[in-house]
């Protein structure tokens, strides 16, 4: 791994420990959100596959229904039934925040002329395998609606998880390795500093010690 290319000074070595430090603490509130996160999403897979398999059964019943309704009625006959709704849906979306993720969540409102359980054509001409299908229909429709915001809330939050994932790999195998190996760098090349530093400490003082025995032996001989 690749230190940093900083200058080996003890200030330099005291700032690069203090964002080691620093991405300790955001590699470990990462790994807890990840956590947090993944467990969440879980809870939401769960409920959105028991609701996908409710809807898709739901489904299954209504199009049995109307495909025989339309085998038993004509194309014309099927279209000017259905062609003026009587019932008009108003869908609205509001946002909450899950662990720093905006998911959204929807509310509906149907408005219906002539009371929520009328159709829209009359009964005379109609099989009642149409009127079984529109039953059917209404009664998921709620159901279609939670499962499009869970499905939506399970792709934002498996987003947010690899961007978090991402993070957590970046510090955990290269800025905090690299930070911990120019750390050492750093600490290396300052003993070795203080090494070289004491060693000339040492010749100077071997060499002042020689200049003052030098020094003894010619006032000595003067002397004589």
């Amino acid at each position: 791994m690749a230190e940093l290319r900083v200058n080996p000074t003890r200030m330099e070595m005291k700032r690069i420990q203090t964002r080691y430090q620093t991405a300790r603490k955001g590699h470990k509130l990462l790994k807890d959100k990840r956590d947090e996160l993944m467990k969440q999403f879980l809870d939401v897979v769960r409920e959105d596959k028991l609701l996908r398999e409710r809807v898709e059964e739901a489904l299954g019943k209504v199009y049995r229904s109307f495909t025989v309704a339309s085998a038993v009625s004509s194309p014309k006959m099927l279209e000017e039934a259905l062609i003026c709704p009587k019932k008009e849906g108003e869908l609205s979306v509001e946002y909450k925040n899950m662990m720093s993720v905006t998911v959204p969540v929807f509310h509906l409102r149907v408005h219906a002329e002539g009371g929520s359980d009328s159709y829209n054509y009359g009964m005379a001409f109609t099989s009642g395998e149409l009127d079984s299908s529109l039953r059917e229909l209404n009664e998921i429709l709620e159901d279609l609606i939670r499962l499009a915001e869970l499905e939506k809330t399970a792709q934002l939050l498996a987003e947010e998880i690899e961007r978090t994932r991402r993070r957590v790999n970046a510090l955990e195998y290269i800025l905090m390795p690299q930070y911990l190996e120019t750390i050492k760098t750093i600490k290396m090349k300052l003993d070795e500093n203080e090494r070289g530093n004491t060693t000339r400490l040492m010749k100077v003082k071997d060499m002042m010690l020689q200049a003052q025995l030098s020094q003894k032996h010619t006032d000595d001989d003067e002397e004589e």
